[in-house]
């Protein structure tokens, strides 16, 4: 059964994909004098925690393998502040959107509703251990509609995320290791050519690889065991538990209200090409 917080994950993702995979976030950031993607990716991300060190940012982050983080952090810093990062993801990310869903769809009523419904669910629920979602929270909240969607999605997702890295954790599932889970959970064989992770050394996917076999969660030829499996579904389980609160702080009708207003909206996101990876 599909929980609301798988459901609304689902609706929300698209929203906040752009951000990663559409030109206008990138080239904001490239505009800054961010040289990598993923220049821009750390610096824009861990910016509304301010000027960390690497080891925060690698901690928060959770599934980047060692010292990718100290890669970029805090030198991309010293090209533009994280206030500018912060504010060049989120103009990117909002033309993105608006660009995907078009002048009738972005200037709609719907979704400026959608955009107040889900920064209510994202006001309305305690920061406590939710380092990245208590990072988006503490940065201003955009007038704009569609900025306000894809502020307030985001916010949503950092909050998911925060929830799902407690829940590796408890399965003792590193970083590393909660890539492989995904890779297998995709349908991706061999795991360690799923895009995550394949630019990592042969020796240090050796070991991870290793030690999932030695925990039975995966079997010789690097596919799930049943046990992997289970382990993969517990983690699923528990983060969409996790992720509940703030849809439990709307009101029914407002929920239901939601689903309508965010159900044109995904699928305008879909047909633009913004998609969520599926299970196998």
């Amino acid at each position: 059964m599909t929980t609301t917080a798988r459901r609304m994950f689902e609706l929300l993702e698209p929203i906040c994909l752009v951000t990663f995979f559409a030109d206008e976030c990138n080239e904001e950031l490239a505009a800054l004098g961010h040289r990598t993607y993923w220049d821009g990716y750390f610096a824009s991300r861990a910016a509304s925690l301010g000027r960390v060190p690497a080891e925060v940012v690698h901690a928060a982050f959770y599934n980047f393998a060692d010292g990718e983080a100290a890669r970029h952090i805090p030198s991309a810093w010293e090209t533009a502040s994280p206030e500018a990062s912060f504010a060049a993801r989120e103009r990117g990310s909002a033309a993105s959107v608006r660009r995907i869903l078009g002048e009738d769809l972005a200037g709609s009523p719907g979704v400026e509703r959608a955009a107040d419904l889900v920064t209510k669910a994202a006001q309305g629920v305690p920061l406590e251990g939710r380092i990245m979602f208590a990072g988006m929270r503490a940065m201003p909240v955009p007038s704009d509609p569609v900025a306000r969607l894809w502020h307030s999605a985001t916010m949503l997702r950092e909050h998911r995320g925060d929830g799902h890295i407690a829940a590796l954790v408890g399965e003792r599932i590193g970083g590393t290791e909660s890539h492989v889970l995904s890779a297998l959970e995709y349908g991706i064989h061999p795991a360690e050519s799923f895009g995550r992770i394949h630019h990592l050394p042969k020796k240090r996917l050796a070991v991870v690889m290793n030690g999932l076999r030695e925990r039975g969660l995966i079997d010789a030829n690097g596919r799930f065991t049943d046990a992997g499996r289970a382990t993969k579904q517990r983690i699923e389980d528990l983060t969409d538990d996790l992720a509940a609160a703030p849809y439990e702080s709307l009101a029914p009708a407002e929920l239901d209200e939601l689903v309508v207003v965010l159900e044109p909206i995904t699928a305008a996101m879909a047909a633009g090409g913004i998609v969520m990876p599926t299970r196998a």
